[in-house]
């Protein structure tokens, strides 16, 4: 009743905070009625929390962080019951769960209890405290088995048997097994237990700090702006601009993912709120449904490089780096721009080829009527990128941009009251078609209520993932594995950079399999980020930057592609062919990290005409390796052409001005051939 007022959410609004899962598994079991009140109870209990320490009073680390992980942890053991989501619980899964449950309470509040008085025996820890530091571990792998997945746990584990191995550790047999270059002292669990619970580099450290403030309150402001009717708005408004166009439906797909991405920050929540309007309208302008999902896919995954939230990407480099959230964000705009170019340019090359037109305008809305009835969502966004260059701290940020969405969404109710008799009633009418005062205050609890519980579902996997990414780091600090792995890589690459790279992206791709984008790109970047940025003298930035990118590659390439797995749910196509689509369409994915490693200036800055240039450079080599692979830009492109065309590119990657220059020359005049040509044939086609 109140659509205007808090706009219209979309169906998939609330799958958009879900994991993924839902989206190839059958609907979850509905919760028992005290369980589904208790889970709403912890969510908004946990929204207030992260809330006043963002906006009122900011919290000590240890506090902040232990807190929200217990929050979490209780959160998913009610919500992801042992047996699954689609079996009862029973008596037996009840009382495992309870007991999960209580154990995530202890372990949790644990530190938040007793801090100063662990503080006050550091490095003389009590058998409580070891035992606690034990439960904690055991809680927080179950609670990433059930929400993030098996892959994550065994790799947790993976890790602490690795820590344990080694002569001086708990179990120095395993410590045979292991190569020589990998082999260490090992440690002992009480050792490994204060590594990992008690100190700052496990399970509370740098990741988990990050998942807790910065991740979690820009979340909840997505997640808010979502159940107000922003991802409907978003659609409408990319569907408005581009759906007349050749292959209308995907280019907004790409448009709307790239605004929707900017805000969840999750491919797979960006599939599951734009897909399901997207992809059905895809096939029916005659994409394959392999295609359909495969650009949806390869969109959405741009999502999570598209400031200013990247998937938490942003505030993870951040802190990683100690180079300013802004300035993170603002050199990874053009970045982004790139990628999401490539994918528009398949888009239209496949609408040509195929002979696929736009939507008639009859079934479209215009950007007047879109923009008239959702300009107030686009007022907070103005406010957070205004609040960010000013330099205010991201949490701060966060915290007024969601009271903003709350003050506009007041102003837009009384605009609409006021304005009543213009549609013939009066503002006491108005008012009562909302359901009055009361009425409105319900839906406005209401609607608060849903963003808490979408904010939390979309905030579970990112907490449980980097809490185990925190296990992950404090094991390969206190084994030196980073230094023996930059070791490896030295050694496989005999010092090739483009090899070098070649690893990243292999390590990056394993890993993935088992871990989601976060913690991969945590995994990754303690691992292979000392020898990229030391022995390859590749700047700081860059390597984050490129080990960040390719952690993405996951959601889109086989034979695990969780993104192109749930286009394929929506579009009821095969997942492996879905994923060859989004794998081909998500090229920029690979492409655009090597022109950052070549051509540095589009990233860390320099002389204002060579950053041009650089930015230039990349543009042209991207719509060259697009032609090459379509085989088509202004018309069908020979063999022998996209032989130059190749070469060409590969030239625009070399770190030389002469090369860079000639090659440029050869892509314009090749593609510059190619628009005569198709213009002389009458074979040139009109957007």
């Amino acid at each position: 009743m109140l659509n205007k007022f808090w706009g219209s959410a979309t169906k998939s609004g609330s799958a958009a905070g879900a994991t993924g899962a839902g989206l190839v598994e059958p609907p979850a079991l509905a919760q028992p009625w005290a369980v589904a009140k208790l889970i709403v109870l912890l969510s908004v209990g946990l929204c207030l929390f992260q809330l006043y320490a963002a906006g009122i009073q900011p919290l000590s680390l240890f506090y902040q962080r232990t807190i929200h992980l217990a929050l979490i942890m209780m959160i998913a053991f009610l919500m992801f019951p042992v047996f699954g989501r689609h079996k009862e619980r029973g008596v037996v899964g009840g009382l495992i769960d309870a007991a999960f449950f209580v154990a995530a309470i202890v372990s949790g509040f644990y530190i938040t209890i007793y801090l100063d008085e662990i503080f006050a025996r550091a490095g003389f820890w009590s058998q409580t405290d070891i035992w606690i530091g034990i439960l904690a571990v055991i809680t927080l792998l179950e609670a990433s088995r059930r929400v993030v997945g098996l892959g994550i746990t065994i790799i947790g584990l993976v890790f602490i048997l690795y820590a344990l191995a080694g002569p001086r550790g708990t179990l120095p047999w395993l410590g045979e097994f292991m190569p020589g270059i990998l082999s260490h002292r090992g440690y002992n669990i009480e050792r490994l237990v204060a590594q990992l619970y008690l100190g700052q580099e496990g399970i509370f450290g740098l990741p988990l700090g990050v998942a807790a403030t910065y991740v979690f309150i820009f979340v909840l402001f997505g997640a808010v702006l979502e159940v107000t009717g922003a991802g409907k708005f978003f659609i409408d408004l990319a569907y408005a601009a581009t759906g007349r166009k050749r292959g209308g439906p995907a280019k907004a797909a790409v448009v709307a993912s790239c605004t929707m991405g900017s805000i969840t920050g999750s491919a797979i929540a960006n599939v599951a709120t734009t897909g399901p309007f997207t992809i059905p309208l895809m096939k029916r302008l005659g994409y394959k449904p392999s295609q359909a999902a495969g650009i949806e896919a390869a969109a959405s995954t741009g999502g999570q490089i598209t400031p200013p939230l990247m998937g938490a990407g942003a505030f993870l480099i951040a802190e990683y780096t100690q180079i300013p959230y802004v300035q993170i964000v603002l050199v990874s705009i053009y970045p982004a721009f790139l990628y999401f170019l490539t994918v528009y340019m398949f888009v239209h090359l496949i609408a040509i080829k195929q002979g696929l037109k736009g939507l008639p305008a009859s079934e479209l809305p215009s950007v007047r009527e879109v923009m008239r009835e959702g300009w107030h969502f686009l007022a907070p966004l103005a406010l957070l990128i205004w609040l960010l260059v000013m330099g205010l701290s991201p949490m701060r940020v966060g915290f007024f941009a969601i009271l903003a969405i709350l003050v506009v969404a007041a102003i837009r109710f009384v605009i609409d009251v006021t304005m009543a008799r213009r549609h013939g009633s009066s503002p006491a009418q108005k008012l009562a078609e909302y359901g009055g005062a009361f009425g409105i205050t319900r839906s406005t609890a209401s609607k608060l209520v849903e963003a808490c519980e979408v904010g939390v579902r979309s905030a579970l996997t990112v907490s449980l993932a980097c809490a185990v990414g925190g296990i992950i780091v404090g094991v390969i600090g206190l084994t030196g594995l980073g230094l023996k792995f930059s070791s490896l890589m030295m050694s496989f690459s005999q010092g090739n950079i483009v090899l070098a790279l070649l690893l990243v992206l292999i390590a990056s791709l394993v890993i993935g399999f088992g871990l989601p984008v976060t913690a991969s790109y945590i995994v990754l970047i303690i691992l292979v980020g000392p020898a990229m940025s030391a022995e390859f003298g590749i700047p700081l930035l860059i390597v984050h930057l490129v080990v960040f990118w390719y952690s993405q590659d996951s959601n889109v390439t086989p034979p695990i592609a969780l993104a192109a797995f749930a286009g394929a749910a929506i579009a009821g196509s095969k997942p492996v062919e879905t994923s060859f689509q989004a794998w081909k369409f998500a090229k920029g994915l690979y492409i655009i990290p090597l022109f950052m490693v070549f051509n540095p200036e589009i990233i860390i800055g320099g002389p204002v005409p060579l950053v041009i240039w650089n930015g230039v450079v990349a543009l042209v080599a991207l719509v060259a390796f697009v032609a090459v692979l379509e085989g088509y830009l202004f018309g069908r492109i020979d063999i022998v052409s996209r032989g130059v065309l190749t070469a060409a590119g590969i030239g625009c990657l070399w770190p030389s001005i002469p090369i860079e220059i000639v090659s440029v020359i050869a892509i314009v005049g090749i593609l510059g051939y190619n628009y005569l040509t198709a213009s002389r044939t009458g074979a040139l086609a009109s957007t």
